[in-house]
């Protein structure tokens, strides 16, 4: 039998996605599984480009059965316009196989967002990035008013998931509140993926 994991899967251009991914993970962690991380390659406007199966730096690629054989997913994107990334959009399309026969029917999943200003589309980047996951069958879990840090939060933080507010120049580092709302939204995943388990 294959090891239980929640596979955190995102696109990031400036790492600060990237570094949601690894707090998300923690989280993961902290609530008793191991964190698969895996990005996806940018989209090219030029025909036919190709970029390397195994990225220069950071998560490897993520394929389908990363998706298929997990037990939760934190699925996370830089806010494009109040969407998320064309890159994730693009992997997520590629997905039909797996709505066909239903593999992710029933698994927890969770969503997280990174954006260059505070009202930039945070949330309905968040709630795009559900419609999939509803699609496939999935069960949202966001982030409970009973964490505190999503009332004292000055920067993100949602009760529809984890986001981070990078500055107009993309540099603004994780804050104390963002840390504890991605390890939270890891962790709610994690307890919820193994709750899940122990009933079937």
């Amino acid at each position: 039998m294959s090891a239980s994991y929640i596979l955190v899967l995102y696109y990031s251009r400036h790492g600060a996605t990237a570094q949601m991914a690894q707090q998300i993970a923690r989280g993961v962690e902290m609530g008793g599984l191991e964190a698969r991380i895996r990005t996806v390659p940018g989209v090219s406007t030029v025909c036919e480009a190709t970029a390397p199966e195994i990225p220069e730096e950071g998560a490897l690629y993520a394929s389908l059965d990363d998706l298929r054989h997990c037990n939760g997913l934190a699925l996370g994107s830089p806010t494009r316009y109040g969407n998320m990334a064309a890159a994730l959009k693009y992997f997520l399309d590629g997905t039909n196989s797996l709505w066909l026969t239903g593999e992710l029917v029933g698994k927890p999943a969770a969503v997280f967002t990174s954006t260059a200003s505070l009202h930039g589309g945070q949330e309905s980047t968040l709630l795009s990035m559900l419609l999939p996951l509803l699609h496939h069958g999935m069960l949202v879990t966001g982030l409970p008013y009973s964490e505190s840090a999503l009332l004292e939060t000055k920067g993100g933080g949602t009760p529809y998931g984890a986001s981070h507010f990078a500055g107009t120049d993309g540099k603004r580092a994780l804050d104390e509140h963002e840390i504890t709302l991605c390890r939270a939204l890891g962790k709610r995943l994690a307890t919820t993926a193994l709750q899940l388990e122990s009933r079937r």
